[in-house]
């Protein structure tokens, strides 16, 4: 507004209406537009109906009938065209108000991000971690000496305890193979009257063994 026109009382410019409003009233034409259009069809059926009617009766009532079609058809054209356009014109500022709405919950996020972190200093946060990190590690320390056997040291040689096993398990093994007796089954029977049939040796035939073994023994001599 130039200066004359604050001087002398120019008109206020009129403040637009808002999306939510702009939305509304896109969807109410719409809805206006889609009624007219469902009007015109009704009206190019009624107007066939009139032709088919009159086709040979009435020549003239009938081409004046599809001559009102002609034009019903043209505004339908008309209205889906405009339809379309409000549609698409519709979607674009739904889209944008969305759009809107996402930044500024952004924005809000952003803002409590930094509030929250206002009086939090990076380097502190680090000196922080760090004394946890030490202080975990003192407490594992002192857990592995508390746990640790004072009494006795772990100075054992590990190759003397494994060759002492080894003669463990040989000794074991040794008693094993010792054990091992043979099973009654594979071994041969004995007939029992063999000793009973055989004949014992005479007496004059043990004398003659003595006398042959004595006579061996003083040549030996």
């Amino acid at each position: 507004m130039s200066f004359l026109g604050k001087l002398f009382g120019g008109k206020k410019e009129e403040k637009g209406p808002t999306t939510h409003e702009a939305i509304q009233k896109l969807r109410e034409t719409e809805e206006l537009l889609i009624k007219k259009s469902e009007f015109l069809e009704k009206k190019v059926e009624t107007e066939i109906q009139v032709a088919k009617k009159n086709g040979t009766k009435n020549k003239r009532a009938a081409i004046a009938a599809l001559k009102r079609k002609k034009r019903y058809e043209k505004q339908l054209i008309q209205i889906d065209g405009t339809l379309t356009q409000i549609e698409a014109q519709r979607e674009a500022l739904e889209g944008a108000t969305t759009n809107a709405q996402v930044l500024n919950t952004m924005r809000d996020a952003a803002n409590a991000m930094k509030l929250a972190h206002k009086d939090i200093d990076v380097d502190k946060v680090h000196d922080i971690m760090d004394d946890i990190a030490e202080q975990h590690d003192i407490s594992r320390e002192i857990t592995e000496a508390i746990s640790s056997n004072v009494a006795f040291p772990n100075d054992i040689d590990e190759d003397e305890l494994e060759k002492e096993l080894e003669e463990l398990e040989q000794e074991e093994l040794d008693k094993e193979m010792i054990g091992i007796s043979v099973p009654a089954d594979n071994l041969p029977e004995v007939p029992d009257n063999e000793l009973a049939d055989k004949p014992k040796p005479s007496k004059s035939r043990e004398t003659e063994d003595d006398k042959e073994f004595a006579m061996l023994q003083s040549w030996a001599t």
